[in-house]
């Protein structure tokens, strides 16, 4: 799935990356404590959070994800948004729970686990 489709489904707003949304999202994991992200989640993944700080953005990077969606309308803090902006990672912001938001990129075919 690409990140176009996730914009579209969840009815997504891009505060970053614009141009980058034809990057192919692998599988998806939602989580507030980065240290899990960091332990299981894919490369490729799209990071599913509500924590709008500098960490999500570095855990993003360093987990090498495809991207952030931000849930519940939150947006990134000015030093968040930066960060993603200098290390190319595209961030999006749906006014839906967490829970609502992978419940429907599940039910559309992506999963937490990019294996067949």
């Amino acid at each position: 799935m690409k990140l176009l489709q996730v914009k579209d489904l969840l009815d997504c707003t891009v505060v970053a990356g614009e141009a980058l949304l034809e990057s192919e999202v692998g599988s998806c994991f939602a989580a507030d404590l980065m240290s899990d992200v960091l332990a299981y989640s894919r490369p490729g993944a799209l990071l599913i959070t509500g924590l709008t700080t500098v960490q999500s953005v570095h855990t993003a990077d360093v987990a090498d994800c495809a991207g952030i969606l931000f849930v519940s309308s939150k947006q990134p803090n000015p030093e968040a948004l930066a960060l993603a902006q200098v290390r190319g990672i595209p961030v999006l912001s749906t006014r839906r729970s967490a829970f609502e938001a992978c419940g429907e990129l599940f039910r559309n075919g992506l999963s937490q686990d990019a294996r067949p």
